[in-house]
C-alpha cells in the first residue's frame, strides 16, 4: 500500500497534489453539508466558490497582461479554492458578504504581481487576501474548513500526502510543537487541558501547517532559515500572541513568516534564453540558456523552471529540475530526458528553438558537496540523475579540487550514458573512478545489472567511510537508499537529491 502510495507521489507534482487535497476537502464540505455537518449549506458553498473563481480569473488576467508576466493558472485554482475554503460562504442576497469574497480573490491574485521582486513574489497569496479583507473590511477568515470536527479527517489525510510529498515532517512538527507550547505557556494554571482542546480540535492549525505552511515559493529554500520561518510562524499564529491590542491571525503571521524569507531567500526569477540543445544520451539532451546576468548557487542544487503550455495536462507548466551546469560556467544547462509519450512542459521545452525564453527561480537544494574537502565521496547516479554530479564535478575540474570520490553510474544501455566525456575526462584529471551498471547490454569492464549491494561492495570497498549521494528516478534512488542501510550505512551518511513536484 505505501509503495502504491509513494508511486502515486513520486508521478504528481506537488502543485497539482494540492489541487486534488483541496478539491477532496472542498467535495467533503458539500456532501457534510446535504447533512448539516458541516455549518454551510451546499448552495452557499458553491455560489462562493463561483464568486471567488470568477473574481479571481478575471483579475489574473488584467495584471499578467498589465505586468506582462507570465500567467499561472495552476497556481490561481490553487488561491481559488484555499480562500474559498478559509473565508465564510455566503448567500447570494449577502452583498457584503460578496464584495469581501471578491476583495479576497482580487488581492490575493494581486500580491503575485504588485508584491513581487524579480518576478518572485513576496507573500503567500491567500494569506494576504484574506489578511486585507479582515483588516480593511472587517471580514477576517473564519478558517472554517479546520475548525469543523467532521471535516478533519480529510483535512488531516490530505496534509499528510502533501507533507509526505515535499518531505516537510520536520517543519510541519515544528510548526505544530511551537504552537502548541505558546498556547500552553499563556494559558492559565488548571486550564492546560481546555487549551490544548480547544487548538487542536477547533483551530486551523493543522490545515495552516500541512497547506499554508509548506508553501514552497514563499518559504526558505534551505533547511535552518526554514526552520526558523515555521518556529516564527507558529509562535506568531497562537491566538494569545500580540503586539499592544493588535492580535496576530494565522494569515497575518504567516505574511510576517514571509517578509523573513524574503529576507534570507534568493531575490530574482531569471528570464534564461535559449542558446542551444545538445544531445548528450539516447533521448537525453542538454538545453543549454544564457542568462542575463550571472547568479550564485553551489553545485547540485535545483531551480523551479516556468514556461507556457498552451495545451496542459495535470502536470501543470511548472517543473523542478537541477542545474546541470557548474557555478563558473557562463551557461546555465538544463538536463532531461524525454519519455516515449512526454508531459505537455516537456513537449513545450522540446518545441523551444534559440532565442526563446525560459522563466527560472526558487533556488534551493541542500544536495551539494561538504564543507569538509577531505570527506570520502561516493556518487550514487541512475540515468539522468547524473545530472548533479556533472555540475559537481566540473565545479571539481574548474577549481582544481581533487576530492576521493567515485561514481557509480547505473542505465538501461550503454547509450543511456550521458556526459561520458566530462566523466572520463575527471577520471582522467582528478583522479575519480568511474564505475557503470548497465542492465541490457553490459561489457566487459561493466556491471550487468543495476546498482546493488554487490556493485557497492566491488566499486566501493571502503563504502562505510563513505558519504553518499544518491540521485535518479524516485524508486531508483528508494531501491539504493535500502540497500545501502542494509549494507550497515547510516542514514546520515546518505544523501538523497530530492525536490518538490519531481515528475
Amino acid at each position: 500500500m505505501m509503495r502504491l502510495l509513494d508511486r502515486f507521489l513520486d508521478g504528481t507534482t506537488m502543485y497539482r497534489l494540492v489541487v486534488y487535497v483541496l478539491v477532496i476537502q472542498l467535495a467533503a464540505a458539500f456532501v457534510f453539508g446535504l447533512f448539516g455537518l458541516v455549518p454551510h449549506s451546499p448552495l452557499d458553498l458553491a455560489f462562493s466558490l463561483a464568486v471567488v473563481s470568477l473574481a479571481a480569473l478575471a483579475g489574473n488576467w488584467v495584471f499578467a497582461r498589465v505586468f506582462a508576466a507570465p500567467a499561472n493558472s495552476e497556481s490561481t485554482l490553487i488561491t481559488v479554492l484555499i480562500v474559498t475554503l478559509i473565508m465564510s460562504p455566503v448567500a447570494p442576497s449577502d452583498w457584503t458578504g460578496v464584495g469581501a469574497l471578491v476583495c479576497a480573490a482580487v488581492w490575493a491574485v494581486a500580491s503575485k504581481f504588485v508584491f513581487a521582486t524579480g518576478g518572485k513574489h513576496v507573500f503567500n497569496p491567500a494569506a494576504l487576501g484574506v489578511a486585507l479583507t479582515g483588516l480593511l473590511l472587517n471580514a477576517p477568515a473564519t478558517w472554517w474548513v479546520a475548525g469543523n470536527l467532521p471535516l478533519m479527517p480529510v483535512v488531516l489525510a490530505g496534509g499528510v500526502l502533501i507533507v509526505r510529498k515535499l518531505r516537510r515532517t520536520d517543519s510541519t512538527l515544528l510548526f505544530i510543537a511551537v504552537n502548541l507550547a505558546t498556547v500552553l505557556a499563556s494559558a492559565s494554571p488548571g486550564h492546560y487541558a481546555a487549551a490544548l482542546r480547544e487548538t487542536v480540535l477547533s483551530s486551523p492549525i493543522f490545515f495552516f501547517a500541512t497547506i499554508m505552511v509548506t508553501e514552497p515559493l514563499t518559504a526558505p529554500t534551505r533547511r535552518w532559515p526554514r526552520l526558523a520561518f515555521v518556529a516564527l510562524v507558529g509562535f506568531l499564529s497562537a491566538p494569545s500572541v500580540h503586539v499592544a491590542s493588535f492580535y496576530f491571525t494565522p494569515e497575518v503571521a504567516l505574511l510576517v513568516g514571509n517578509l523573513f524569507a524574503f529576507a534570507v531567500n534568493p531575490k530574482r526569477r531569471l528570464a534564461l534564453t535559449l542558446d542551444r540543445v545538445e544531445q548528450v544520451a539516447a533521448d537525453c539532451y542538454d538545453f543549454v540558456f544564457s542568462a542575463p546576468r550571472r547568479f550564485a548557487f553551489e553545485p547540485g542544487q535545483y531551480l523551479e523552471w516556468t514556461l507556457p503550455v498552451p495545451r496542459g495536462d495535470a502536470r501543470g507548466n511548472r517543473r523542478y529540475f537541477t542545474i546541470a551546469s557548474a557555478p563558473g560556467e557562463r551557461d546555465v544547462r538544463l538536463g532531461v530526458k524525454f519519455y516515449r509519450e512526454p508531459s505537455a512542459f516537456k513537449r513545450s521545452l522540446a518545441g523551444m528553438q534559440p532565442g526563446d525564453t525560459i522563466h527560472a527561480g526558487q533556488l534551493a537544494g541542500d544536495f551539494t558537496l561538504p564543507r569538509a574537502t577531505g570527506q570520502k565521496l561516493a556518487f550514487l547516479a541512475g540515468g539522468i540523475g547524473i545530472t548533479p554530479f556533472r555540475s559537481m564535478l566540473q565545479f571539481m575540474l574548474d577549481e582544481g579540487d581533487a576530492r576521493d570520490a567515485v561514481v557509480l553510474y547505473a542505465v538501461e544501455r550503454r547509450d543511456d550514458v550521458a556526459y561520458r566525456p566530462l566523466l572520463e575526462e575527471a577520471k582522467r584529471i582528478l583522479g575519480i573512478p568511474v564505475h557503470y551498471a548497465v542492465a541490457r547490454d553490459a561489457r566487459a569492464g561493466e556491471y550487468a545489472g543495476y546498482i546493488d549491494a554487490d556493485f557497492i561492495r566491488r566499486a566501493i570497498p571502503d563504502f562505510a567511510e563513505r558519504l553518499f549521494y544518491v540521485s535518479g528516478p524516485p524508486m531508483m534512488v528508494n531501491a539504493v537508499r535500502r540497500t545501502l542501510r542494509d549494507l550497515g550505512v547510516h542514514r546520515r551518511r546518505i544523501r538523497v537529491d530530492f525536490f518538490p513536484g519531481l515528475a
